[in-house]
């Protein structure tokens, strides 16, 4: 209800200029009001927003027509408006990290996310949240010192992504191919990136997945190396979002 009050509003701010273009009579003293109100021939009664004005009746259709237009729009524009609430049960994020010995393969847990949307805009906004200290690599105890000296969880409970903008059309069903651009929170410190994701829509139901590199040394995290075991600087990130949509 609070969307589609403000969008009511947005149309009736935007059809009042059109009035006052198109309408060149002085508006009628408030004691008038009522004994005009049957003669629709010659007055029209605008909304509340609008002043009651004495016009011809050519221009009063005219003047009908824009505001009819501009609360036809609204609920259009209100359609738009979608929100894509994480389950994060059906989500997860994986990792992947190059070394001379292995392929460090690991997971982590999604614990929160819900990201605004306009398909008529390009304008984003919400967050997804990843629990820091649930990665799991198949090896205790690296993941113990991942979370003690690299990913520092007792200071920084959790990894962030807050999408601000995305480039590219999201159907109303079906597969899109998108790059949103936000900020990346990796030990406390935002990061700006830019994501390609395919979004996939389907009645409520969607989902987002995404393969993306974080350069956390360049971040500022500890590379794990160790004599002659070498990490790579960056690591390869799939991450995959489900959930509901809701207006």
């Amino acid at each position: 209800m609070k969307h589609q009050r403000a969008c009511m509003e947005e149309a009736i701010k935007w059809a009042t200029p059109i009035f006052t273009g198109m309408l060149d009579d002085e508006c009628l003293p408030d004691n008038e009001i009522a004994s005009i109100a049957p003669c629709l021939s010659r007055t029209m009664v605008l909304p509340k927003q609008l002043s009651v004005v004495k016009t011809p009746w050519d221009r009063c259709m005219k003047s009908f027509a824009a505001l009819a237009l501009a609360v036809i729009l609204a609920p259009a524009a209100l359609a738009q408006h979608q929100t894509f609430v994480v389950n994060p049960d059906a989500s997860e994020v994986k990792m992947t990290l190059k070394s001379t010995h292995e392929l460090v393969n690991g997971t982590f847990h999604v614990q929160s996310g819900s990201i605004d949307f306009d398909r008529s805009t390009p304008r984003m906004s919400g967050s997804v949240v990843v629990n820091a200290g649930s990665g799991k690599t198949g090896n205790d105890s690296r993941d113990k010192k991942m979370n003690k000296e690299i990913l520092k969880v007792e200071q920084h409970a959790t990894v962030s992504f807050e999408p601000r903008t995305h480039a590219g059309a999201i159907a109303p069903s079906g597969d899109s191919t998108i790059q949103v651009t936000g900020i990346f929170t990796l030990l406390g410190t935002p990061h700006e990136i830019t994501i390609p994701m395919l979004v996939h829509l389907e009645g409520a139901s969607a989902t987002a997945q995404a393969h993306f590199v974080v350069p956390y040394v360049e971040w500022g995290l500890k590379n794990p190396s160790f004599l002659i075991w070498k990490a790579d600087n960056d690591v390869a990130i799939d991450l995959k979002l489900a959930g509901t949509i809701s207006q």
